[in-house]
């Protein structure tokens, strides 16, 4: 499954739409930051590790690294 599919599981699983969630990226960026913006970079995988950090951020998860 790709990330964006994870993504947007993840968004239901917590009752998220993909508006609030470009909502809350932009407030964070503090510029305009579209649904259609967010939806092809979800698609594409070309999201940004920042942007993820916000989305992961406004569903209740953070990213963590761990050494194999």
């Amino acid at each position: 499954m790709s990330l964006g599919n994870e993504i947007k599981k993840l968004a239901i699983d917590n009752a998220v739409t993909l508006t609030q969630l470009a909502e809350y990226i932009g407030e964070k960026k503090q510029k305009p930051y579209s649904v259609q913006n967010l939806s092809t970079k979800l698609k594409k995988g070309t999201a940004n590790f920042n942007e993820l950090e916000m989305i992961l951020d406004k569903l209740g998860y953070s990213i963590k690294f761990e050494k194999k």
